[in-house]
C-alpha cells in the first residue's frame, strides 16, 4: 500500500503510536496537532486519508471537517473521538465524515476500517480513470459510405439490448475506437468503459486481472485487488485480442457471461456483475475452434451480434480526412506547426493498399511530424513502400487474406527465433509479446 494518511490529534504520544502501527502495515503517515496545522498539511499535498480528532485545541475537529469537506469533498475523513463523544462522532459522519472511532479502539479495527477504506477509494480512482477513458468522443473519423454505414450499425447496436458483441477486423482498423463509440451512444455511458488486451497479460494474471484475488491467492498478491470485471459493473468490458484467452479461462469466462457471476482468484464467495462485453478479434475464431484453441461454446456465446471493421483501403475517400485529423493531433503531440500534404503526394497515399490500416497512417504522419516539422511533404519524402506500384497479378488464384496474415505471422516468428538463436522468452520480447501468448501463436502457427 503506499496510501498517504494525515494523523490530526494534539496528543502525541497517541499519535507516535498509530503512526509505527500504520507504517507497519504499509502505510505513509504525516501528523498535524491541531486544526489550523492540519489544513496547511492538506494545503500542502492532499492525503488519502485523515484521521481527524474531535477535541482539538483552538480548532475543533468539526470545524476542520467542515472545511475539509467543502475544499477537498474527496477526501475521506475517519473521526476520532472520545468515549462520551459518541454522539458528535455521529453527527460528524452526517456532516460528511466517512466513519468514526472511539478511544480507546484496538489496532485490528482501525487497521481493518482503513483498509477498507483505502481499497473503496482505489475502486472509486480506478472507475473514474475507465470513464474518463470511455467519455471521450467516439474517435470514428470518415464520411464514405462504408463509414456511414458503419457508424449507422453502431448506433442500432448500442441502443440494443445485446449484451455480447464480437468486432472482426485486420490489426489497426480501429476495433477498440469502435468499442467505445458502442459503449458512448449506449445507455451505459454514465458508467465505465473498462479494456483489457488478452494478449498483454501473462497467462497466469489474466484470472487474476477480470475477476480480481484475494490477498495471498497467488505470488506477489500482498492485498486483495478487484478485478476489470467489477469495475465494468453497468457499463461496458472490451476484451481485445480475444483469441489469446487461455483454454482454462475459458470456461471461467463463459460461465460469467452465462450466469454474470464470478469467483476472485482465491475467493470462496461468488460476485456478480452487470456488464455489456464487446470481444475483438483480427483472426477467424471458426478457425481457431477447429484448431481446438478456442471453445465452440464460448465463440457462439458472444457472436451474439457480429459487426466487421473495414480496412483502410477499402475507405480511400476517408484517408485525406484521417490525415487532417491526425496531422493536427501530432502538431500539437509535437508543439510545432503542422505538415502539409500536397495533391500529388496523396494521390500516392490514396493508391497504397495500407496492411496497417488506420494504424499505420497515424504512425505515418507521426515520422513525417517528427522528421519533417512544418514542411510540405513531397512525394519523395514518403517511404520506399508508398513508390511501389501493385505487383502484376498472377495466373494463380492469389492466397486469401487470412492466409496472407498468417503467413506474415509465421515469418516475424521465425525471423524472431533466427535473430535470438532459437531463444523464445527474448523472441517474445523483441514482438512485445507475453511468453505464454508467444507459445501460444507457436502452437497454432505449428513452431512449437
Amino acid at each position: 500500500m503506499h496510501t498517504d494518511i494525515l494523523i490530526v490529534d494534539d496528543e502525541k504520544s497517541f499519535v507516535r503510536s498509530l503512526t509505527f502501527a500504520l507504517e507497519e502495515a504499509g502505510f505513509t503517515t504525516r501528523s498535524a496537532h491541531s486544526g489550523e496545522a492540519a489544513l496547511t498539511a492538506l494545503a500542502d499535498a492532499q492525503p488519502g486519508l485523515m484521521l481527524l480528532d474531535l477535541r482539538l485545541p483552538k480548532m475543533s475537529g468539526m470545524e476542520v471537517l467542515d472545511s475539509a469537506a467543502r475544499l477537498y469533498p474527496a477526501l475521506p475523513v475517519v473521526m476520532v473521538s472520545a468515549h462520551g463523544d459518541t454522539r458528535a462522532a455521529v453527527q460528524a459522519v452526517k456532516a460528511g465524515a466517512t466513519d468514526y472511532l472511539t478511544k480507546p479502539f484496538a489496532l485490528d479495527e482501525l487497521l481493518h476500517l482503513v483498509g477498507a477504506i483505502t481499497e473503496r477509494t482505489q475502486l472509486r480512482d480506478e472507475l473514474a480513470y475507465h470513464r474518463s477513458r470511455g467519455a471521450s468522443s467516439s474517435g470514428l473519423v470518415g464520411s464514405s459510405d462504408t463509414m456511414e454505414q458503419l457508424w449507422q450499425t453502431i448506433q442500432r447496436i448500442a441502443g440494443s439490448s445485446a449484451g455480447r458483441i464480437l468486432l472482426l477486423g485486420e490489426s489497426g482498423t480501429g476495433k477498440a475506437v469502435v468499442a467505445r463509440a458502442i459503449h458512448d451512444q449506449s445507455p451505459r455511458s454514465d458508467n465505465a468503459f473498462v479494456e483489457i488486451n488478452c494478449a498483454a497479460l501473462p497467462e497466469q494474471l489474466i484470472e487474476a486481472e477480470l475477476f480480481g484475488a484475494e490477498k495471498g491467492a497467488y505470488t506477489g498478491a500482498h492485498q486483495k485487488r478487484s478485478g476489470l470485471v467489477a469495475l465494468a459493473h453497468g457499463g461496458t468490458l472490451f476484451l481485445d485480442e480475444i483469441g489469446e484467452l487461455p483454454l482454462p479461462l475459458q470456461a471461467k469466462f463463459l460461465h460469467f457471461l452465462e450466469n454474470g457471476d464470478y469467483r476472485p482468484v482465491g475467493g470462496s464467495a461468488s460476485h456478480t456483475a452487470d456488464a455489456r462485453v464487446i470481444a475483438a478479434t483480427n483472426r477467424s475464431l471458426e478457425a481457431e475452434v477447429r484448431n481446438g484453441h478456442f471453445r465452440e461454446d464460448l465463440f457462439f456465446r458472444l457472436n451474439v451480434i457480429e459487426l466487421s471493421i473495414p480496412p483502410l483501403r477499402e475507405r480511400g475517400a476517408d484517408i485525406e480526412e484521417l490525415l487532417h485529423v491526425f496531422i493536427d493531433a501530432q502538431a500539437r503531440e509535437e508543439g510545432c506547426r503542422p505538415i502539409t500534404v500536397p495533391r500529388e503526394t496523396l494521390a500516392l497515399l490514396i493508391a497504397y493498399s495500407w496492411p496497417g490500416n488506420v494504424r499505420e497512417l497515424r504512425n505515418l504522419v507521426e515520422r513525417l511530424t517528427i522528421l519533417y516539422p512544418g514542411q510540405r511533404i513531397r512525394p519523395g519524402q514518403l517511404p520506399t513502400e508508398f513508390h511501389q506500384g501493385p505487383a502484376a497479378s498472377d495466373q494463380v488464384q492469389a492466397p486469401s487474406l487470412g492466409e496472407r496474415l498468417q503467413s506474415t505471422e509465421r515469418q516475424l516468428v521465425l525471423d524472431a527465433l533466427d535473430k535470438t538463436g532459437g531463444h523464445k522468452g527474448q523472441a517474445a520480447q523483441q514482438l512485445g509479446l507475453s511468453r505464454h501468448a508467444f507459445k501460444r501463436r507457436l502452437q497454432r502457427l505449428g513452431l512449437a
